[in-house]
């Protein structure tokens, strides 16, 4: 048999940990987190949620063309009782001179190339 780390397990908020044999699934929760400073880091965004508990990723969306940070990130978190206490604390926390808006990640939206104004 072959054990894969949790990390190639990863299947849209389903992760499969533990070796063969152990009936181990936890759900990951993704969390939208918006009005950031540009300038916010994505450590600096670990080290907040990490009080609320262990953080599993941290993506901060970056423009394409100039690598500038567009204000939002994602943040994924163990469990639901995780997020539910992140979203408590830090929606409407104050970072970098911001309000901090934070919610439960909405599923991503597929768009189409053309543009109708």
């Amino acid at each position: 048999m072959v054990y894969l780390p949790p990390t190639l397990l990863w299947a849209g908020g389903l992760s499969f940990t533990g070796q063969t044999g152990e009936s181990s699934i936890k759900m990951d929760v993704k969390l939208y987190v918006g009005n950031l400073a540009k300038s916010t880091t994505e450590d600096e965004l670990k080290t907040l949620f990490m009080q609320t508990g262990p953080v599993a990723l941290v993506e901060v969306i970056k423009d394409r063309d100039s690598g500038q940070s567009k204000g939002f990130a994602f943040i994924t978190l163990n469990d639901q009782a995780q997020a539910d206490n992140a979203i408590s604390k830090f929606n409407g926390f104050s970072m970098g001179g911001n309000e901090l808006k934070v919610n439960i990640a909405k599923p991503k939206v597929e768009r189409s190339g053309a543009s109708s104004r």
